[in-house]
């Protein structure tokens, strides 16, 4: 696996993290007054590792520069006025459902990162 491809994933494994703080901070303040849940803007992850490791055969093949940096994530507040616990905009159901999701898409990334190393710590102890 390319040098590309770690490092996307650990901007994935970043942005799970982030968004895991989000989903946390959320699920706390289903009881808080007048609070907004918040989420984290994926396009802007998307948007800086367009390219980075795309390999393109065709004109028609979409294009990019990216250098694979590590990726800011912007929090995103949503302002409906939606009082779905009776107090605020947070839906639990909701949010466990993205901490579900979050938690499997962290664990992805982690375990392929975690294989590229085991597999270059073999390939340095002369394992087969």
């Amino acid at each position: 696996m390319p040098n590309s491809n770690i490092k996307l994933l650990e901007n994935f494994a970043d942005f799970c993290a982030a968004r895991n703080k989000v989903i946390s901070k959320n699920i706390a303040n289903i009881g808080t007054q007048n609070y907004r849940t918040e989420d984290v803007v994926f396009k802007n992850v998307l948007d800086e590792n367009m390219g980075s490791i795309l390999k393109t055969t065709d004109s028609k093949h979409i294009g990019g520069s990216g250098n694979g940096a590590s990726p800011e994530f912007e929090i995103k507040i949503d302002n409906s006025t939606d009082n779905v616990s009776g107090i605020n905009n947070v839906d639990i159901d909701k949010e466990m459902a993205k901490l579900a999701e979050n938690t499997l898409n962290f664990k992805f990334a982690s375990n392929r990162i975690s294989d590229y190393f085991k597999n270059i710590q073999m390939v340095i102890k002369g394992g087969a």
